[in-house]
């Protein structure tokens, strides 16, 4: 069998493929939501909104989905990379039998670029070893500029370029903000590109970190929004489900779902709680509204350079529904959150001038995710129900689509992207792709619908899977069951046959909000079997141990006892670093200092924001601090200054065991004799924040302690960094697996 390589259509235009994260149905302007988002507002004046668009409800699925035209499960994404396991539908694994559509593109005369997070590379893949074939730049992008994880810190971000780690190029001090970085490369690289090579299409992916946690912008961004919040998120749901209306992205008699109740309603609330996730919401809100303006910026310059006609954008707002990861409470942090403990509202209303700033990493309450996801039920994770997985869709394409400031109602997945795309350029689907032969496209064009919006649809059936959530979509009917909500973890006693399956025609019931299974019977098990059909099709295994595997796991996965970097070695994110969380282990350190009193960092993991650890010099004394998610702060000083020269410095650290984020006995060396011992009483059970970096002869971003300054590169040179670790890891200890979950996607 040959490859096919079609000539490219004349008329094919240039891609920009934008993400936003986190951002449910009911939260931008554009789709009645109370968030300005202008440039959302302008390409759907100018083109088309899809309303009836869905995703994976989870961030690496959806993405894998987008890129490939495949069901995630179908190409490993069934999970974030995190949470990898052997399992083929769970191994965040793209098959070659599944090229995405940036390699198709590139083989087909286009230059591709990726700007931003990306989120499919395993996490023990990210280290200087690779391998890198499933980094961007390995997966048919010609040019990578961003984040291989999650999320990471707006403002001291773990920058790539290609495969190379490097240094934010400039501070916050400065200005610096990762998403107006991300639109000044991406509108560098279409300049550059087309002065280059006039008339050459392009495909621009740009998926911006922003929304998701932590909530990080300027506070003049968040300031716009004081006060508008104070009606709380009940009335909220309200206000957007009319505004809804008015736009025509909800129909007349689409009703509101019922509030969940596990979440308060808003009159409950103590008024320390409400002023607590007011400054959290105004926060979200003016994050969201900065990022649409970079969006703005990026469709500015592609009007300067006179390509907006011809270039078909898909602005997707949100990878999956609304996070409700800042728990009931919401928070200041969301280290906190994340490795098991508990913020307050007095805290939070405390840290309101900080709030946005390099030194929080805060997240809102899960009652404001309800109300962003109107006037759907549930929230991210929820793959069963539409608050998790219904998306606004923005198309805009003036050469390509007649009809301006139209709605689309027909019902799409995101793995239709990359086939639209393909249409659109003129290149069919290649049978293989580097001489592997290519599994069949999952998704559908959606480019009938773009000049025909009384269209029949064209996608009639798709499943959904995400930590045992699930549902079935199909010609209008949906089953579906949430087996485990987000702050929930799972667990052998919630065995999946108990779950509880509900039945809507979303035919006559727009928001799914009535629930026919009693009164169907037959309906809901003709649909059930249609699930277990898909699932067996798509590689999706039910499995509660997944989450607890990993959690028990991490120690585990180090699998020598003895680690030496050298002090060259780049900054590692922490699937690729060593562990020392949770056990005992010693770091030794060989450095040479070129002079007596000096301070900064010998080794170091985390930021201030929310957590870490550094071992490092403060005027010329030894000490290490380990900050716990920014709540306690333990510090082992010397008192003894080190002179210039060679040194071989070492820390002690016995844990004390009997689970995660217990207590250590720590004690200090300096040429093999004892400057220093003292103890910390609780430790970083899981979550190491800003972005988690492990740094040698410097700190990322905001310091763990603030015994030295920002960056803290030390005087000297660090010849090596060795680790000694302990057989055994900790047990499982007490640590909400719903925290953990959290704290990857």
């Amino acid at each position: 069998m040959t490859e096919l390589r079609a000539p490219r259509c004349p008329a094919a235009p240039n891609v920009l493929v934008v993400l936003v994260d986190d951002m449910g149905f009911g939260a931008s302007s554009a789709f009645g939501g109370p968030i300005d988002m202008p440039t959302a507002e302008r390409l759907a004046a100018g083109g088309l909104r899809f309303n009836r668009f869905h995703t994976t409800a989870l961030c690496s699925p959806t993405r894998a989905s987008l890129l490939t035209g495949r069901n995630p499960h179908a190409v490993g994404f069934g999970t974030v990379t995190n949470f990898v396991s052997s399992d083929p539908g769970y191994n965040c694994i793209r098959p070659d039998s599944a090229a995405t559509v940036a390699t198709i593109l590139k083989d087909n005369g286009y230059n591709t670029a990726a700007f931003g997070k990306w989120h499919q590379t395993p996490g023990g893949e990210t280290g200087p070893a690779g391998p890198f074939d499933r980094w961007p730049t390995g997966e048919g992008f010609e040019r990578f500029y961003g984040f291989l994880g999650g999320s990471t810190d707006q403002y001291h971000p773990a920058l790539y370029d290609g495969v190379t780690p490097i240094d934010c190029p400039s501070t916050p001090e400065e200005g610096y903000h990762l998403s107006e970085d991300l639109a000044d490369r991406v509108i560098d690289w279409m300049t550059c590109q087309q002065s280059v090579a006039p008339g050459k299409p392009f495909f621009a992916y740009l998926a911006l970190g922003a929304t998701h946690s932590p909530l990080q912008v300027p506070k003049q961004w968040r300031d716009k929004y004081s006060g508008l919040f104070a009606h709380g998120w009940n009335r909220q749901r309200d206000i957007t489900l009319a505004r809804q209306k008015e736009l025509g992205v909800v129909p007349e008699d689409g009703e509101m779902t019922a509030w969940l109740d596990l979440v308060p309603e808003w009159d409950t609330l103590s008024e320390e709680d409400r002023r607590a996730a007011e400054l959290l919401m105004e926060l979200y809100a003016g994050f969201a509204e900065h990022t649409d303006a970079q969006v703005g910026r990026v469709v500015d310059a592609l009007e300067r350079l006179e390509l907006l006609d011809d270039t078909l954008i898909f602005y997707i707002l949100g990878d999956n529904g609304a996070s409700a990861e800042g728990g009931v409470q919401g928070t200041a942090n969301e280290g906190i959150l994340f490795n098991g403990l508990r913020d307050s509202s007095v805290r939070i209303v405390e840290l309101a001038d900080e709030l946005g700033s390099p030194t929080t990493a805060p997240q809102y309450p899960f009652g404001w995710a309800l109300a962003m996801d109107t006037p759907y039920q549930w929230v991210k994770q929820v793959a069963s129900h539409y608050g998790g997985t219904r998306n606004p869709l923005i198309v805009h394409w003036p050469d390509g689509v007649a009809a301006k400031g139209g709605i689309r109602p027909q019902w799409h997945f995101v793995s239709d992207i990359a086939p639209t795309i393909l249409e659109a350029a003129g290149i069919p689907a290649p049978e293989v792709v580097g001489g592997v032969e290519q599994q069949p496209l999952d998704g559908v064009s959606m480019l009938y619908s773009f000049d025909d919006a009384v269209a029949n649809d064209r996608r009639t059936t798709q499943y959904f899977e995400v930590f045992g959530n699930r549902g079935i979509y199909h010609e209008g009917w949906v089953a579906c069951t949430a087996h485990r909500v987000p702050m929930q973890a799972a667990s052998a006693d919630m065995p999946f046959e108990d779950d509880v399956w509900e039945l809507y025609d979303t035919n006559v019931d727009w928001t799914e909000a009535r629930d026919m299974a009693e009164e169907l019977p037959g309906k809901l098990a003709e649909l059930q079997r249609l699930f277990e059909l898909e699932a067996v099709g798509n590689q999706v295994l039910l499995d509660n141990g997944r989450m607890q595997r990993m959690r028990e796991g991490v120690p585990a996965r180090d699998p020598a006892r003895v680690v030496t970097y050298p002090g060259t070695m780049p900054p590692l994110l922490p699937d690729a670093a060593v562990k020392v969380l949770n056990r005992s282990h010693t770091i030794t350190v060989q450095v040479t200092l070129d002079a007596a009193g000096s301070s900064g960092a010998l080794v170091a993991q985390g930021a201030r924001a929310d957590g870490g650890w550094s071992l490092h010099l403060h005027e010329g004394r030894l000490a290490y601090c380990h900050n716990v998610a920014d709540l306690h702060s333990w510090h082992v000083r010397s008192d003894a200054v080190l002179a210039a020269g060679t040194h071989a410095i070492r820390l002690e650290s016995i844990y004390d065991g009997g689970g995660m984020g217990k207590g250590a006995v720590l004690r200090l060396f300096v040429d093999g004799e004892p400057v220093g011992h003292g103890r910390i009483e609780n430790s970083t059970a899981f979550y190491i924040g800003g972005t988690g970096l492990l740094t040698i002869g410097r700190s990322h971003g905001v310091p763990v302690t603030t015994e030295y300054t920002r960056d803290s590169r030390i005087s000297g040179t660090v010849h090596s960094v060795r680790f000694e670790l302990a057989i055994e890891g900790s047990p499982a200890g007490d640590v909400d697996l719903a925290r953990v979950a959290l704290a990857t996607q």
